[in-house]
């Protein structure tokens, strides 16, 4: 079914969301998505004004159906090896998607209507192979709409700094902590310096950091569970938010008091927006829509897996007041985690660790379920 201009209606609650300052970015993509008019009618319904990938999601919509059928066999037949392959599918998708969102893209004048593409996680802590196939990957897609997703490892802060040198616009993922987001922004900053002194427009540069929300809240539970005091069990639920109005915190520090923005705002630099991931909520004791309603700020970008979007959709509501001006008390939900005895230092070294970990599984089952296609057209090509 297409989403024809008129057809259809915005849904209320998430045109609500919308209103509120948040982009809402759908957290999925595949070809079914794309050539069944799918997307385009979220766009028309549910407000969403760009689209998120990561390993995962391409690993599900590879290895699922029939849709990538015609081309792998396409692909064998010219002699295309199984990472030839799914780069070709997986851009395919991701210049696609940028077409499709290109009057989002152009009616914000380049802030929404983006596509993210996320580089191979087996380079996760190889800084020069990540900006070398960030170059490559926006070579490839060449779409104006692109962001190249780079995790925020210890590799991954230069390699943030150098590809938006290159101009490049980035998504940076896989952030957990407010330290490394820290580290994250002065990278951005860095980068946008040395655009400028490049002579690149920096008006065309766009930059947003993921910042991972639903995990935060798994690994902190259970270890406040663990623990099982009264004081400590009280405290359930509440790490994921106080960490991203933290992060927001540092943020505004950043982006709307700091000089070092300033100059590069005067010169045409853009804010980097903070993007709550991961999203979807793990614990169904929570609120289904407890990651959406309670983080809206303007100039904020939530990505929803379908699930929680339709969620939202249903029965969501917009809290306007779950952000700004809650920085002390976010921190004294911090201060009473870490006294009851969680160690947040650990904490975020474990769910970076696990989320590289994730995707690198989900690449190698992406390769596995890739390359078996492959060989079963080769055969019935032979």
């Amino acid at each position: 079914m297409s989403a024809q201009a008129g057809t259809f209606q915005q849904n209320g609650n998430l045109a609500a969301l919308a209103a509120a300052g948040v982009s809402i970015w759908l957290d999925d993509l595949s070809r079914d998505r794309i050539e069944s008019g799918n997307l385009a009618e979220l766009i028309a319904t549910k407000s969403v004004v760009g689209v998120t990938t990561n390993p995962s999601i391409f690993q599900a919509a590879l290895s699922k159906g029939h849709a990538y059928d015609a081309q792998v066999a396409e692909l064998a037949a010219r002699g295309a090896d199984v990472d030839a392959v799914i780069r070709t599918a997986t851009t395919d998708d991701v210049r696609a998607a940028c077409d499709i969102l290109k009057p989002q893209y152009e009616e914000s004048g380049g802030v929404d209507g983006r596509v993210s593409i996320e580089v191979d996680p087996r380079l996760a802590h190889d800084t020069e192979q990540t900006v070398a196939q960030a170059i490559e990957l926006w070579k490839i897609v060449d779409r104006p709409n692109l962001l190249i997703k780079i995790p925020a490892t210890k590799a991954g802060i230069p390699a943030i700094a150098a590809t938006i040198a290159e101009g490049i616009s980035v998504n940076v993922t896989l952030i957990f902590s407010v330290e490394r987001y820290r580290e994250v922004m002065d990278a951005y900053l860095e980068g946008l310096t040395k655009a400028k002194a490049a002579g690149h427009d920096l008006t065309t540069i766009h930059s947003v950091a993921s910042f991972f929300v639903s995990r935060v809240d798994t690994e902190v539970d259970a270890r406040l569970e663990k623990i099982g005091t009264g004081p400590a069990l009280a405290l359930r639920g509440k790490a994921a938010l106080a960490n991203a109005r933290l992060a927001y915190v540092a943020y505004q520090e950043v982006f709307e008091s700091g000089d070092t923005y300033a100059e590069l705002a005067a010169a045409g630099g853009l804010p980097q927006r903070p993007l709550w991931a991961s999203t979807g909520v793990k614990n169904p004791d929570y609120p289904d829509t407890l990651y959406v309603g309670e983080l809206v700020a303007p100039g904020t970008v939530n990505t929803l897996p379908e699930k929680t979007m339709d969620a939202f959709a249903d029965h969501g509501v917009v809290n306007n007041e779950s952000i700004i001006g809650l920085g002390p008390a976010s921190q004294q939900v911090f201060d009473d985690i870490a006294a009851a005895g969680v160690d947040f230092v650990d904490v975020f070294e474990v769910l970076e660790s696990e989320g590289v970990s994730k995707f690198e599984v989900a690449w190698n089952e992406l390769l596995e379920a890739t390359q078996k296609t492959l060989d079963q057209a080769v055969a019935q090509q032979a």
